[in-house]
């Protein structure tokens, strides 16, 4: 992604990818109890990113992929394709850490979201090992409670880590930033999985 990092630590990479992607026209809808939430969804678009390691031991991200702008009116997706080509390096010696993606409101990560980065897991491993220590792949749904369409502020994110089953919701206090277990994921069978809420 022009203008973007390098960074050397995903944390870092996060919070830049953050206002980034939300900052993207009708990367937010505001808030679901709003007057006019509804019109602000049907507009809304859901863009996505690949967050990798490189072999020069940075976090890099790549293009945006860009959903459809009329998705089936209950969810809105993007289609990432499951490998970054990105020649400055040798096929497959980048490190797939994060999927990157926004909701439009802040809500729970869905079954796509879930299903796509299993997939992932499978086509790329569970975990990357970096400089500062091995980071388990998962994906991330950035949101802002803001009102305001116009640079709305990263207020939090969602995330799924399949290595631990972990679903957490971290959320911006200040300058730092708040992690709640919401749930875990538990796979019933190779196709069947069940949420168990904390």
């Amino acid at each position: 992604m022009p203008a973007f990092g390098p960074f050397d630590t995903f944390s870092d990479a996060l919070q830049a990818a953050c206002p980034l992607i939300l900052g993207k026209p009708h990367a937010t809808a505001g808030r679901a109890t709003e007057q006019n939430f509804q019109l602000r969804w049907r507009l809304s678009r859901e863009y996505c990113a690949w967050l990798y390691y490189t072999p020069d031991r940075k976090f890099e991200m790549s293009m945006l992929a860009v959903g459809p702008l009329h998705d089936e009116s209950r969810k809105r997706t993007c289609g990432l394709p499951s490998t970054v080509d990105d020649p400055r390096y040798a096929p497959g010696s980048l490190g797939y850490v994060f999927v990157l993606h926004n909701h439009p409101y802040d809500n729970v990560l869905s079954d796509l979201d879930i299903r796509f980065i299993v997939a992932m897991a499978v086509e790329h491993g569970v975990t990357v090992k970096t400089q500062g220590g091995v980071v388990p792949l998962s994906i991330v749904a950035f949101f802002s409670l803001s009102s305001s369409l116009e640079n709305p502020p990263c207020d939090g994110f969602f995330q799924y880590i399949p290595a631990t089953g972990e679903l957490l919701r971290w959320l911006r206090d200040d300058n730092d930033w708040g992690r709640q277990v919401i749930g875990r994921v538990e796979w019933l069978d190779d196709t069947r999985y069940r949420i168990v809420r904390e």
